[in-house]
């Protein structure tokens, strides 16, 4: 009887998202809304035709696991570290002003020293979800304000270690807030510093062996191990599960493994992301709301407003721009899932009341259906002030040090910016260079990190960043200029891989005698691109197809010939 009651509830849940999703994309809002409004229509408090949600609840936390071990996947030490001033001062500063804010509130309004600090460190905490969802949805991850936001939503998920020991040592009475700080600081880092050294040890032997298995079913259990294990070691201390499967991500990022990796687990992560935000949208209960709704709105409105405000001025201290501060702070103004988790466990110890616990759950909840329309008044605000800022189009030098692991572009028009499009996709940060004022100012009031200068001199290269990125692509199309930039970066950059786009396969021929990589000419692919849509659309299966595209690639494009001249 109990597993037909769990597989109606998946079916339920299958059905709803299936009908209501796909009506929100049509209205082109976020799917993060669908899946909300998909939860409320089949929660308890809306057709109930799920009841009860603490076994929802359970499953979906995994979408979150998934989610920030995908994250540490795409990212690695190199860019942790060249982000570590906005991560460990600008996010430590964050969760630090915002929680002594939102906790001298409470204590104003009566709250005891306890009640008050677990109120201000939940709150201080923002959706690491909603959030990243949101900068993938619109390819932002590798905007200026989107790699501070997602700086400070590590730092957070991070904090919630020490609060969630902090809220059992408060549960068992243990001594003084400083002395109770200071041991979970120290079993967390204990902690930490043993599964990193564990993972480097064992990590790329054991999948070296999975993988001489040639078995792909294996292949994947090992990762779902390494994931959900890690996670679960991690709880066994008391540190959340996310933070571990986000170490294991991060573990893996710096092996061969991880492109494998990653497509086998992003089917999981997506649908259980999915299920993670339906069940939010299940835990908003409208009764509550409308009885207590004053208490809700003044919750959910110092809340978005304060940590907009404490986030855009710790922002602006840090030298970021009015434009980038303020779109920042705005993303993350909402209460975020770490918050329920926090909560939740405070309740249960009896340190929060249960009507204040329910209270708090609503405005989080509430804070996180306003993140949408935050991200948009955000981004109206970022192009508003970007036509009235004098200095749109920075020089290079402006682009600061900071920058490792990315992707030089050199040119951003269709082409370049096609490219652009395609590497955020993949999680990779880029910096573009270009001569166009104009396009300059247009990109950058949208927030891609495009910046004026020459991408053929040294010095530009080098305040790009050059000798610590991960591959350059030239998408100039003018013979000359795009020679001079391949010749430069071969020169000054030997072991950097460039990739350049050729007008055709004599120039490509150039290119590559010039030190790229791998020229690819555009006139050949388009042709290519083009038959072969003809071949399939025309019953040819997709894998021939495939395979004599590929055959007609190798050999630098041999088998084409030269074109006979008529």
């Amino acid at each position: 009887m109990h597993n037909s009651e769990i597989l109606y509830d998946v079916l339920i849940f299958l059905v709803a998202a299936v009908v209501v999703v796909p009506a929100f994309r049509r209205l082109r809002t976020s799917p993060v809304l669908g899946y909300l409004a998909a939860g409320i229509l089949v929660g308890p408090h809306g057709l109930a035709m799920i009841r009860d949600s603490d076994s929802a609840h359970g499953l979906a936390e995994f979408g979150v696991v998934f989610l920030l071990f995908m994250i540490g996947l795409e990212f690695s030490v190199e860019r942790l570290r060249a982000l570590r001033t906005y991560v460990f001062g600008l996010g430590t500063l964050q969760v630090v002003v915002t929680g002594l804010v939102v906790a001298a509130v409470a204590w104003g309004l009566g709250a005891n020293e306890q009640t008050a600090m677990i109120v201000g460190g939940g709150l201080a905490l923002s959706s690491t979800a909603f959030v990243l969802q949101l900068l993938t949805e619109r390819g932002e991850r590798a905007t200026s304000f989107g790699k501070v936001s997602f700086a400070i939503l590590l730092l957070q998920d991070l904090a919630i270690v020490p609060l969630l020991m902090l809220v059992t040592l408060f549960g068992e009475g243990s001594g003084s807030f400083m002395t109770a700080m200071g041991l979970a600081i120290l079993k967390a880092g204990l902690t930490l510093a043993l599964v990193v050294g564990i993972g480097r040890l064992i990590l790329r032997p054991a999948y070296r062996i999975i993988a001489d298995t040639r078995s792909s079913e294996l292949f994947v259990a090992t990762t779902l191990l390494v994931v959900l294990g890690t996670g679960w070691l991690m709880s066994l201390v008391g540190i959340s599960m996310v933070l571990g499967a986000f170490l294991a991500g991060l573990l893996l990022s710096e092996t061969e493994y991880k492109h494998q990796v990653e497509a086998d687990i992003r089917p999981f992560r997506g649908i259980l992301l999915g299920l993670f935000f339906m069940s939010v949208g299940m835990s908003i209960n409208l009764s509550l709301i409308q009885s207590e709704w004053f208490k809700i709105t003044l919750l959910v409105v110092g809340l978005m407003a304060g940590k907009s405000l404490i986030t855009a001025v710790l922002c602006r201290l840090f030298g970021l721009s009015l434009g980038v501060s303020v779109r920042a702070g705005l993303l993350l103004s909402q209460g975020g899932e770490f918050g329920f988790i926090l909560f939740l466990s405070a309740s249960a110890l009896g340190l929060l009341a249960t009507e204040t616990t329910q209270i708090l759950l609503a405005g989080i909840t509430l804070s996180m259906v306003a993140t949408p329309a935050m991200a948009y008044a955000g981004s109206r605000f970022f192009s508003f002030w970007a036509k009235r800022e004098p200095l749109m189009v920075a020089s290079a030098e402006d682009i600061g040090e900071d920058l490792a692991d990315h992707v030089v572009i050199a040119g951003f028009g269709r082409v370049g910016q096609t490219v652009a499009k395609i590497i955020s996709a993949g999680g990779m940060s880029y910096v573009a260079l270009d001569l166009d004022a104009k396009r300059i100012a247009a990109c950058r009031a949208k927030g891609m990190p495009v910046f004026f200068g020459d991408a053929s001199q040294i010095e530009i290269l080098n305040s790009a960043g050059a000798e610590r990125a991960k591959g350059a692509v030239v998408t100039i199309d003018q013979h000359a200029t795009a020679d001079h930039i391949a010749s430069a970066l071969s020169k000054h950059f030997p072991d950097l891989p460039v990739f350049a786009r050729a007008q055709d396969l004599p120039h490509g021929r150039n290119l590559e005698g010039l030190g790229v990589t791998q020229a690819v000419p555009e006139t050949l692919e388009a042709s290519l691109q083009l038959g072969a849509i003809a071949m399939t659309s025309m019953g040819t299966s997709s894998d021939e197809v495939l395979g004599i595209v590929q055959d007609l690639r190798n050999d630098d494009y041999a088998n084409l010939g030269d074109p006979v001249q008529g």
